[in-house]
């Protein structure tokens, strides 16, 4: 493995509708942007409907594809940690974020990758900047979106106009720089307090402006409770100081 390896970490919960063709879009995309070496892991979390078993199927086809399965589903916060930490152990020098539902469009990984290699420490895939936008949502979703982001930048006096987005790029020194054993949040709070770290630490992140997508098929996983969380959690965000 060289030593600019991107790893991308795709969480899953009963995505065995998406999970063939993202994985085949996602590693094109990759590809092209790096193509000495890349890695896609799949952090499943016991999906009922085989997502795993069709994941373990893909990766004895395919050289980078690795599959980590969790025994229960614990939260999109916690998949996301126990991938980040296979990617640091593995050798990562980025680690990427994007959704297993089509609502992140792999070609833009490419960009987010090359923002990161540009020099910024965090890269966030931005539906809020002149560029970005959302298409098939309705007027109370995109409220709810836009309002959850502004709240945090408030709450948390940020200027990142996306918060809660989770199309991300981080350099393997950003992670290792966040405390990542002491990240509380299991839902999109988990979003907005790895940003809000980074940005604490005084490292560089940048917005590079993405079109947000509704899923394609099968069901999504916001729900009032996960969108509840990550409005209690933003005041507990605040209290993190760097060590």
């Amino acid at each position: 493995m060289s030593a600019d390896t991107p790893w991308l970490i795709v969480p899953t919960y009963n995505e065995v509708e998406n999970l063939e063709a993202l994985v085949q879009a996602a590693g094109k995309a990759l590809n092209k942007a790096s193509p000495e070496d890349f890695v896609i892991l799949v952090v499943d979390d016991n999906s009922p409907d085989g997502t795993g078993a069709l994941a373990d199927r893909l990766a004895a086809a395919r050289d980078e594809l690795r599959v980590l399965h969790r025994p229960v589903k614990a939260g999109l916060g916690p998949a996301y940690l126990a991938g980040f930490a296979e990617a640091l152990a593995g050798g990562a020098a980025y680690v990427m974020e994007m959704d297993a539902d089509f609502s992140h469009d792999p070609e833009d990984l490419g960009r987010l990758l090359a923002a990161a290699r540009d020099g910024a420490d965090l890269v966030l895939g931005s539906r809020y900047v002149p560029g970005g936008g959302v298409t098939d949502w309705g007027a109370v979703r995109r409220l709810v979106s836009r309002g959850g982001s502004l709240y945090a930048r408030v709450m948390l006096h940020l200027p990142q106009r996306d918060l809660t987005g989770g199309f991300k790029c981080f350099r393997r020194a950003t992670l290792e720089s966040i405390d990542l054993g002491s990240v509380r949040s299991k839902g999109y709070a988990f979003q907005i307090e790895l940003t809000y770290r980074a940005a604490r630490r005084g490292l560089r992140v940048v917005e590079v402006p993405i079109v947000f997508r509704e899923r394609r098929v099968g069901q999504s996983k916001m729900s009032s409770r996960i969108a509840l969380e990550a409005f209690w959690r933003v005041p507990q965000i605040r209290a993190w100081r760097p060590g």
